[in-house]
């Protein structure tokens, strides 16, 4: 297994190497999710220590606190580019979930898709860590990145299956799965036209147990919420807390989730099945994916 998983590790660093060639306004969303940070951790690997572009995270105000902790944490440990977005009027004005104003999909759209949009765009406002007063500071005049990289995996949710691994989207982040171009024999097209915002997606071909494999062997750091801590209870996929709840398990280390997923504790559940919003979205992401979501 160790050999299959250095495959996928060499695998999604030159993808990245290649991102970082090609396209010059180029960032990273991370979530702080055990998908996103051994992204995180492989983009260290491929830059010797450096993360040569910002990091980006979609802050919807609902985030589990430890998440967050954890994020400002690594940031100035691994001195990281931390780049935060948020939809700051939709929080103000209270359209979202929790304050009863709109439907949870209103509210994916309000907090996480429009902000990306507009935070990918240079259109919203942008809080970027600076090292020398260990605060987030307001990004003066933001530059557009026309290529994004993503830590999404083709067997996490069903319309994750049908991304590239450089996925293009239109000038409003659309997502036009049928216009995508093909990628055969490891070939992947990186030329595209003025205007095009590309997600890169380095991870796609991982799954939920090479993850857990991987974050076994590198001895990556990860949030507690993916342990059970005594409640017979873990997360399994991280998200908002009203709308992201946790799984029956007993697994207490990273050891004891590889073994219930080789076991096939979850053989019949989906990954993301504590996630609200899919459950609205009729048991897909494929609605909020095609608006520009992650």
């Amino acid at each position: 297994m160790s050999n299959y998983l250095s495959e996928l590790e060499n695998h999604s660093i030159f993808i990245l190497r290649e991102a970082y060639a090609h396209f010059k306004e180029l960032c990273m969303l991370w979530s702080m999710g055990k998908d996103s940070t051994v992204l995180l951790w492989l983009t260290r690997k491929a830059f010797l220590g450096h993360v040569p572009f910002p990091l980006v995270h979609i802050d919807t105000g609902y985030k589990i606190p430890e998440m967050i902790t954890y994020r400002d944490r690594l940031t100035r440990e691994w001195r990281l580019p931390m780049v935060v977005g948020m939809n700051e009027a939709a929080l103000l004005e209270k359209n979202t979930f929790p304050d009863g104003q709109v439907d949870r999909l209103t509210c994916c759209r309000l907090l996480k898709t429009d902000a990306l949009t507009r935070t990918l765009n240079g259109q919203g406002r942008r809080m970027r860590f600076n090292h020398e007063t260990s605060r987030y500071e307001e990004e003066r005049n933001p530059t557009p990145y026309n290529g994004v990289i993503v830590g999404a995996r083709a067997d996490e949710e069903g319309s994750r299956s049908k991304e590239r691994i450089f996925s293009p989207r239109d000038a409003q982040n659309e997502w036009h799965v049928a216009g995508q171009p093909p990628e055969f024999w490891g070939q992947f097209n990186t030329d595209y036209p003025p205007g095009t915002h590309v997600r890169i997606h380095p991870l796609l071909d991982w799954t939920e147990l090479n993850i857990w494999e991987y974050i076994e062997r590198e001895h990556i750091p990860t949030v507690s919420l993916y342990y059970n801590q005594g409640s017979g209870r873990r997360y399994r996929s991280l998200g908002c807390y009203p709308c992201t709840f946790p799984v029956e398990s007993e697994a207490r280390t990273v050891s004891d989730i590889i073994a219930e997923l080789r076991d096939g504790k979850f053989a019949r559940i989906a990954e993301r099945s504590g996630r609200a919003q899919d459950k609205d979205d009729g048991g897909s992401l494929e609605t909020l994916r095609r608006e520009g979501y992650m």
